[in-house]
């Protein structure tokens, strides 16, 4: 087996700097820096002390960058076997203190266990997900199933939803109980964010 050399850095905070690897691109499709950048400076520093779950982490690097910038501990959800090597080989790498869990597995049936844990420990939680392309054999279903998982989400337990997606997709106004609050373009991606309007 080759060595994978693909890799890429965290921007900042903590650990700004350090090399996270990235998977094979023919499972996993890596955030554009653009996006991140955006993202993080849209929620700033409400990530400090904050709970961080990553849906579909591939190389775990948007959660690894939450971790660097503050956040208190971060869940990652990852299904693909190569993309597990290379996420947990990050997170040993990275995180020193050891607050990085990870559900391995189908996304859709380990939200039920990730929800459990966030109850648990009673903490409102940032939910980044970035589904695969439905383009994507065999992915024809992605978003229908990522709605469903959405709307499983507690109110009381769900800081806000980030939805890393293909321009072009028309996601509905509300999901469950959740208002879409923002929506920006970067080129063939954009993101979309869900949350309780406060209106």
């Amino acid at each position: 087996m080759k060595n994978n050399k693909i890799t890429k850095k965290i921007v900042s905070g903590k650990y700004k700097g350090k090399t996270i690897k990235l998977p094979s691109m023919v499972t996993t499709r890596s955030s554009k820096s653009i996006v991140l950048e955006s993202f993080f400076n849209t929620i700033q520093f409400n990530i400090v002390d904050s709970t961080f779950v990553e849906v579909f982490s591939g190389s775990g690097s948007i959660g690894l960058e939450a971790l660097s910038r503050g956040a208190n501990e971060i869940l990652f959800m990852e299904k693909d076997r190569d993309a597990l090597i290379v996420l947990k080989e990050n997170i040993k790498n990275i995180d020193e203190d050891r607050v990085c869990e990870v559900f391995a597995g189908d996304s859709f049936t380990n939200i039920k266990a990730v929800i459990s844990t966030i109850k648990r420990k009673n903490t409102e939680a940032y939910f980044y997900i970035d589904p695969p392309f439905s383009i994507r054999e065999g992915m024809e279903d992605i978003y229908e199933k990522m709605l469903k998982l959405i709307e499983s989400l507690p109110i009381d337990n769900t800081k806000l939803i980030i939805i890393e997606h293909m321009t072009g997709l028309e996601l509905p106004e509300i999901i469950g109980k959740f208002t879409k609050l923002k929506y920006k373009k970067f080129g063939n991606t954009s993101l979309t964010y869900f949350g309780i309007n406060e209106d």
